[in-house]
C-alpha cells in the first residue's frame, strides 16, 4: 500500500495538472518532482515540439492480426516490446511481408527511441544502423526526433534518463495491463542545453549504436566462418522448419539411457551425423577438465547497490542491458560466477519457438562481475586448444539450438539430458582458423562492452547537466 507522507502532501493544483487522477503513482513515483525540476530550467520544451515524422512523431500502432513466416523472403524481422531489448537479433520471430508493407509506419527507422508502452512500462531501445527493415508491434511507442531542432541520441539519453522515465512510467493507465498512449507523452518537458553538449551526447549515443551492430555483425560472421573453416557450409543458413518433419520414424539400438522419443528426432539426428562427419570431438571431451552442469542452488540475499551484485536469469541474459536482482555479494557462493569465456545455457524452461530454453550468452569483459542463476548450464572448455570463444560460434548457431532442443529431458519444464548433452560433436577446425574464429567472438563481445561505456557516458553528461542548470 502507498501512502502519502503529510510531509511532503499533494496540493491540489498537482491534481488539476495530473488530469484529476486519484491513484497514488504520479505523485509518489517522482515524475511531479522531476517535472517541476526541468520545467524550471531555462528553455526547456515540450517533447511533441522536437518530433517530426508520422503523427507528429510519437505513435505507436493499431492492433492487427499476425502471421509469422520463416522465409526470409516472405517476412521482415519483427519486434515486440522485449524483443527492442536483446542484444542479438538472430532469434527473433518473422512478421508476413504482405502484413508488413500494409502497415509503413510500423516500420523502425535508425535513430529513433523505442518505448514499451504495454505491461511493463518504460523500457527502451534506440534503433542502431542494423535495424533499418525492422517492424514493431503495436506495445512499442516509437519517439522520432526532429533532426533540424534536436539530436536523436541526446532525446534517447533523456528519454532513458532518471528525470525522463519517471514521467513516463507515471502516465500509464490500467489495471492488470498497464498501457500509455502518445497523447501521455506530448508534453514532457524536455531541457535543453548548449548545441555542443547535445551533440556530444548524441555521438557518444551514436557510437554506442554503431558497436552493438558490430558486435551483431561480428557473431554472425564467426558463426559463418566456423561452418565453413569446418567444410560444413550447408549449415550456414540451415531451416528447421523446411525439414521433413518428425514423424513415424523407427529407432533401433535403443539403450537406457533415454527412452524419449525426442531425443531420437531424425532431423536433429541428421544434424548430429553431419557434425560428427568431420574432424571432431565430442563436448564431454572437450569439458572433461573444465565444467558441463548446471548452477547450484543458493539462498537469494537482497542488497543495496553499494553492495549487491546482479544475478542474472534465462529470461533478461539476452537484454543488451540487463535488470537483474541484486545479490549480497558475501551470501553468494563461489560458483554461481563465471569464468572469462565460460558460456552459460538457458538450461530450464518449455520447447515454445520464442522461449530461451537452450540459447547460449558468453560471459566475458563486464559480464564476468555478474552472478548467474542455477538454471544455466555452465559449459567451460578445459581444453586450451578449444578456447570457449570458439565454441561460441557454434553453439549461438540455428544447428546446435536444435540439437540440443532434441536432448530435452522432463515434463512441464524441460532440462537437457546429462548423458546426451556429452556426446554433441564439436567440428575441430585447423588451428588458425580455431584462433581467427575466436577472436572475431572475443571483438565482438569488446564491442559490446564498448558499447555499454558510451551509453553510460552519455547519461552521466545529461545528468550532470541537468542537475548544473539547477545550481
Amino acid at each position: 500500500m502507498k501512502v502519502i507522507s503529510l510531509d511532503n502532501p499533494v496540493k491540489v493544483d498537482w491534481f488539476f495538472q495530473q488530469g484529476y487522477r486519484l491513484d497514488p503513482a504520479p505523485y509518489l513515483s517522482g515524475a511531479l518532482e522531476a517535472r517541476k525540476r526541468l520545467e524550471a530550467i531555462p528553455n526547456t520544451v515540450r517533447l511533441d515540439s522536437v518530433t517530426a515524422g508520422y503523427s507528429g512523431g510519437i505513435f505507436n500502432g493499431p492492433k492487427f492480426s499476425r502471421l509469422y513466416l520463416n522465409d526470409p523472403e516472405h517476412s521482415v524481422p519483427f519486434l515486440g516490446s522485449t524483443d527492442m531489448l536483446e542484444a542479438d537479433f538472430s532469434y527473433l520471430p518473422r512478421l508476413g511481408r504482405d502484413i508488413a508493407t500494409a502497415l509503413p509506419y510500423l516500420e523502425v527507422e535508425p535513430g529513433m527511441s523505442l518505448i514499451s508502452c504495454s505491461g511493463t512500462i518504460g523500457r527502451m531501445a534506440y534503433v542502431r544502423p542494423d535495424m533499418a527493415g525492422f517492424w514493431s508491434s503495436q506495445h512499442v511507442m516509437k519517439v522520432q526526433a526532429d533532426p533540424d531542432k534536436i539530436p536523436s541520441g541526446y532525446l534517447y539519453t533523456f528519454l532513458r534518463s532518471r528525470f525522463g522515465i519517471p514521467m513516463i512510467v507515471s502516465s500509464a493507465y490500467g489495471a492488470i495491463i498497464q498501457h500509455i498512449e502518445p497523447p501521455h507523452l506530448f508534453d514532457l518537458p524536455v531541457p535543453r542545453f548548449d548545441a555542443q553538449l547535445e551533440q556530444r551526447i548524441h555521438e557518444l549515443v551514436e557510437g554506442a549504436a554503431h558497436l552493438r551492430a558490430a558486435f551483431q555483425a561480428g557473431l554472425n560472421a564467426a558463426t559463418r566462418d566456423f561452418f565453413n573453416s569446418v567444410g560444413l557450409p550447408d549449415l550456414i543458413d540451415y531451416r528447421w522448419h523446411d525439414q521433413k518433419p518428425d514423424l513415424g520414424f523407427v529407432v533401433s539400438g535403443v539403450s537406457t539411457l533415454t527412452l524419449r522419443a525426442l531425443n531420437f528426432s531424425p532431423r536433429a539426428q541428421l544434424l548430429i551425423r553431419k557434425l560428427s562427419s568431420v574432424e571432431h570431438r565430442t563436448l564431454g571431451q572437450i569439458c572433461e577438465k573444465g565444467v558441463l552442469s548446471r548452477g547450484v542452488r543458493f539462498k537469494r540475499i537482497d542488497a543495496d547497490e553499494a553492495h549487491g551484485v546482479p544475478l542474472i536469469g534465462q529470461r533478461q541474459a539476452f537484454w543488451s542491458r540487463p535488470e537483474g536482482r541484486l545479490m549480497s555479494r558475501g551470501a553468494l557462493p563461489a560458483e554461481v560466477f563465471a569464468n572469462d569465456e565460460t558460456i552459460v545455457m538457458a538450461a530450464r524452461g518449455t520447447l515454445g519457438e520464442r522461449e530461451v530454453y537452450c540459447r547460449p550468452i558468453m560471459v566475458t569483459g563486464a559480464w564476468l562481475e555478474n552472478a548467474y542463476s542455477e538454471d544455466f548450464l555452465r559449459i567451460e572448455s578445459g581444453d586450451e586448444d578449444v578456447p570457449g570463444a570458439y565454441l561460441f560460434a557454434l553453439l549461438r548457431s540455428e544447428v546446435a539450438f536444435r540439437i540440443f532442443r532434441s536432448l530435452s529431458t522432463g515434463g512441464k519444464q524441460q532440462d537437457i539430458h546429462e548423458g546426451l548433452r556429452r556426446q554433441v560433436p564439436i567440428p575441430i577446425a585447423q588451428p588458425n582458423d580455431r584462433e581467427r574464429i575466436a577472436e572475431t567472438v572475443r571483438r565482438a563481445f569488446r564491442d559490446r562492452d564498448r558499447a555499454d561505456s558510451l551509453d553510460d557516458e552519455a547519461l552521466t553528461l545529461l545528468t550532470q547537466a541537468v542537475e548544473g542548470a539547477e545550481a
